[in-house]
């Protein structure tokens, strides 16, 4: 297990924000982590943009259509981390899609987040069955892979937690991304058989946007993962969304305590 993502997890429950790098700039993205940080964020999820994101619902989507049409790539995504990097140890994740990394070069890709710092990676378009040729890279790389469950995976869950690194990324809601009213979910069932399985932290994603959702699922899990609501204050306030999102942040993280 990546030891900084271990250590996150070491200090109760964690609150863990999803950003799209590029949206509405690399250096708008630089200052969030910053702000992130500095409003209790335990560790950071960077979303790599592609052009297709399938798990992704609208406010993530144009989010990826802003960032690329703003010329965002890998490479100038690798150049922001390392500044981040000169200014902070927190923990953090890329999320970005099969084909990104595929396209890269898989080696060079997990070679190079590595180098410039990063603690692991997310894939919500590589099914279980099919993680292998991602997961030996990562580990060759000191990097984690993380898994996602999801309320349809029910018999796969063991199978999946006994595999599983950094932390479980437990899925809410069916669908995509996006707030929800309410979740309906079972979370503690699922955290419940993930723990059975293995001794590993499980975080909540999809559909969480206020503080009372982020509280219910706190309670029954180890951390909370919030991204479109995020998402949405960049795309709403753009260049000035920093104040904005630290704000929304820190009463997220207030609620998860």
């Amino acid at each position: 297990m990546n030891k900084r993502i271990a250590e996150a997890f070491k200090n109760g429950k964690v609150f863990i924000p999803f950003i799209t790098c590029g949206d509405p700039s690399l250096e708008v993205t630089e200052q969030l982590v910053y702000a992130l940080e500095e409003a209790g964020a335990d560790l950071i999820e960077l979303g790599i943009p592609f052009s297709d994101p399938t798990a992704e619902g609208p406010v993530i989507q144009a989010a990826n259509v802003r960032a690329l049409s703003g010329g965002v790539t890998t490479d100038k995504i690798f150049d922001m981390v390392v500044k981040i990097r000169e200014k902070t140890s927190i923990p953090m994740v890329f999320m970005t899609y099969a084909n990104v990394v595929f396209s890269y070069g898989t080696e060079r890709f997990m070679e190079k987040a590595s180098k410039i710092g990063m603690d692991g990676l997310i894939l919500p378009d590589v099914p279980f069955e099919e993680k292998e040729e991602f997961d030996k890279v990562c580990k060759e790389y000191g990097m984690d892979l993380i898994s996602l469950i999801a309320p349809t995976s029910h018999e796969r869950v063991a199978r999946i937690a006994k595999e599983a690194e950094g932390f479980v990324y437990c899925v809410s809601s069916l669908g995509v991304t996006g707030m929800r009213s309410q979740i309906t979910t079972d979370i503690g069932g699922m955290v419940k058989l993930v723990k059975q399985a293995k001794d590993i932290p499980c975080a909540v994603g999809f559909g969480i946007s206020n503080p009372e959702q982020a509280k219910k699922m706190a309670d029954q899990s180890d951390g909370v993962i919030v991204g479109s609501a995020i998402v949405k204050l960049c795309g709403q306030y753009g260049a000035e969304c920093v104040p904005y999102v630290q704000d929304y942040v820190k009463e997220m993280k207030d609620a998860v305590r």
